[in-house]
């Protein structure tokens, strides 16, 4: 298929399998139409809890290996969804000591984003993991790394960003981390000294959820007794992902597309578990799997076509 150039859509995300969870159905439908979708994944979730026994060994405190494996899941993940460009953060510019951007752009420390690792606090938020090494994402310099993320920006020049909310959807630094650094780089890729010729992102989204409808869904699946997993309580705290249904600006129908999103969670086989129309992560609480994706609008003008809440069904309109 063609590629659609007047179309461009970069999405940023902490670890492998983030991508597939909650944009995957979203990814699969651009990447189906023929939009350029590049993928910038910063970590490649070394520390990440491995499900099947057979491959506990990867884990950091064994043979930790679990990095490479899963850089191997995130490319079936990509062939599933459709999407040909994807990249590591720390890989977007390479070399012995210093590495440059193009031109006269700045110049990079070689750099290795290694995940943070995570622990749930006492307030059900994760928080970093204890003794978390000096390689961490979370501990990286927010400039440094966004201005890897501007050259990008700038050589793709993409209409539509997606990453997280500032609260990283659940609270892992990384994701908060990453929101951070897509931000910075928004800003630093429309001014100067990033490397290339400046752009400026024209539509700039959050991952969210509306939090009325998702609640009306939990206690749905609650009372139907289905799914398979351990269930989450319906008025039970919800992180930071979960806003008010009215600031919900974007719906993206991926229906068409559920099979390509089942594929690349499947393809996360070390990270987790399909029952399809539910998943799971390495806690065992069944999610159920939405076709259905949606987003904050933060940067940019929402335009048609709309749905009967006045929602934009078109991350291009």
């Amino acid at each position: 298929m063609a590629i659609d150039a007047d179309r461009r859509l970069l999405l940023v995300h902490a670890h492998p399998d983030d991508e597939s969870i909650l944009t995957g159905a979203t990814m699969a439908r651009y990447a189906a139409e023929g939009v350029h979708v590049t993928l910038i994944t910063c970590t490649r979730g070394e520390l990440g809890e491995v499900i099947p026994v057979e491959l506990a060994h990867l884990a950091h405190d064994r043979d930790d290996t679990l990095g490479e494996h899963r850089v191997g899941e995130l490319a079936a993940a990509m062939a599933a969804l459709g999407v040909g460009d994807h990249r590591f953060l720390d890989e977007v510019v390479t070399g012995d000591e210093v590495v440059t951007g193009e031109g006269s752009g700045p110049t990079f420390p070689r750099a290795h984003y290694r995940d943070s690792g995570m622990v749930w606090g006492p307030d059900g938020q994760a928080t970093a993991a204890p003794g978390t090494g000096p390689a961490a994402f979370a501990l990286a310099d927010v400039h440094d790394a966004a201005a890897r993320l501007a050259v990008v920006l700038r050589e793709v020049r993409p209409h539509v960003v997606i990453t997280y909310e500032p609260g990283g959807g659940y609270g892992h630094p990384d994701h908060v981390q990453a929101h951070r650094v897509t931000m910075r780089a928004v800003a630093m890729a429309a001014g100067s000294g990033a490397g290339g010729s400046p752009w400026s992102v024209p539509k700039v989204y959050w991952i969210v959820i509306p939090e009325r409808a998702a609640r009306a869904a939990l206690t749905a699946i609650a009372e139907s007794g289905e799914n398979p997993f351990e269930g989450v309580v319906p008025d039970a705290p919800l992180p930071s992902m979960f806003i008010p249904d009215e600031l919900v600006t974007t719906v993206i129908d991926g229906s068409g597309q559920v099979g390509a999103k089942i594929a690349a969670l499947r393809a996360h086989a070390s990270q987790i578990t399909v029952d399809h129309p539910f998943f799971a992560l390495s806690n065992g609480v069944g999610q159920p799997l939405m076709s259905q994706e949606f987003y904050r609008l933060v940067r940019g003008v929402a335009a048609g076509p709309l749905d009967g809440d006045g929602r934009e069904t078109d991350l291009f309109g």
